[in-house]
């Protein structure tokens, strides 16, 4: 018996290829034959880190098939055909009205995934989401098969390695305000860039803005940013672009706050990552950034960048309030353990190739 997973695109850093690659191993080392199937692989990860999709082998009505369902691919409605069973593995789609001025080839491919997340309702036999925000978007789209919570595997090993020195160096005593993420619309961040100029006229003239994320300068949603800030003054805001890892895991070193603005996130890994590095998260209550967070951080039910701001300097002023919401991260990071993760997946799979369906008594609560 095979259990395979599918992924439109393999990339490296990326949460879905992250969390498809520590899938793989757990299987294997479980002693699972697996494999993973890719439509695309994106350097630096080689070709030997997933098969092609066109060469996906006709698996039996034993075998098990994993597709992870996030972005528009060919593969999400060909996944319907396969004779064995058959598993969604869902990071949720971002909304196409995000990217409807900004974006118009991603706008449509994210129309072509909410259509494949439709189409597949009555077609898979189980699924696993990242969140309670995916649940109910797959309850929603009319899924009536057992849906379990199983959060993104996180490497948190990785994150101990060395950071960048020069970065370290650089900014270790200047006041940090952090995002991570990439460039895109849901991610707001002109309201990160809004409340940071408050937080920075009113507040800390010292702090500076870092946004990790990758963009492109031709990137329209980009241009109006880079326009918006020069439009109201604002210093000290960078835009790292794609770095290096070292380079990221040293801004996380040196942050103070995270500030996230985002209105459509199917987990965000980041804010498990700031909770990791013992930043104080600020985050504007959207999608599945409440479940994420589950009880610590600072979630806010407002925008209101005056708010957003004072929030902000009393995290870094309050080193009671601080200690407090980096302990509550803590006890919530906890729930994210590679090996809790590993055990409750192990323990789904198991159940679902020897069952079929799940004890209600074994779902999880996350």
């Amino acid at each position: 018996m095979k259990v395979v997973q599918i992924v439109p695109t393999l990339a490296y850093g990326d949460a879905v290829g992250n969390d498809a690659m520590a899938i793989k191993t757990i299987l294997y080392n479980a002693g699972y034959e697996t494999e993973i199937y890719a439509e695309s692989v994106v350097k630096p990860l080689d070709k030997t880190a997933a098969k092609p999709v066109d060469k996906l082998y006709e698996l039996g009505k034993e075998d098990v098939a994993i597709l992870h369902l996030s972005t528009g691919a060919k593969i999400n409605n060909d996944f319907a055909d396969l004779l064995c069973r058959k598993i969604v593995r869902y990071h949720n789609v971002t909304p196409p009205k995000f990217f409807a001025k900004n974006d118009s080839r991603i706008e449509e491919i994210n129309k072509w995934a909410l259509q494949s997340v439709t189409f597949l309702a009555d077609k898979v036999d189980y699924c696993l989401t990242a969140s309670e925000f995916n649940k109910a978007d797959l309850i929603e789209m009319g899924y009536q098969c057992r849906i379990d919570i199983l959060p993104i595997l996180i490497p948190f090993d990785d994150y101990k390695k060395k950071p960048d020195e020069k970065i370290i160096k650089k900014y270790q005593k200047t006041p940090m305000v952090l995002f991570t993420g990439r460039i895109v619309p849901n991610k707001k961040i002109e309201d990160i860039i809004r409340a940071f100029y408050i937080y920075k006229k009113y507040y800390n003239r010292k702090a500076v803005l870092v946004l990790v994320g990758s963009y492109k300068a031709t990137d329209i949603y980009y241009k109006k940013l880079a326009t918006y800030v020069e439009r109201i003054g604002a210093k000290d805001i960078i835009f790292t672009g794609h770095i290096r890892f070292d380079e990221i895991l040293a801004y996380y070193h040196c942050a103070d706050v995270f500030l996230c603005q985002s209105e459509h996130e199917g987990f965000c890994v980041p804010l498990v990552e700031a909770m990791f590095f013992r930043i104080p998260v600020i985050a504007y209550k959207s999608s599945a950034i409440a479940f994420t967070l589950g009880g610590s951080g600072v979630l806010m039910e407002t925008k209101d960048p005056l708010l957003v701001a004072g929030m902000m300097n009393c995290v870094y002023q309050n080193k009671q309030l601080r200690e407090q919401i980096i302990k509550e991260e803590e006890r919530r990071l906890e729930d994210f353990s590679y090996n809790i993760v590993k055990e409750q997946f192990l323990e789904f799979i198991d159940d679902f190739i020897k069952n079929g369906i799940y004890d209600e008594k074994k779902d999880s609560d996350y």
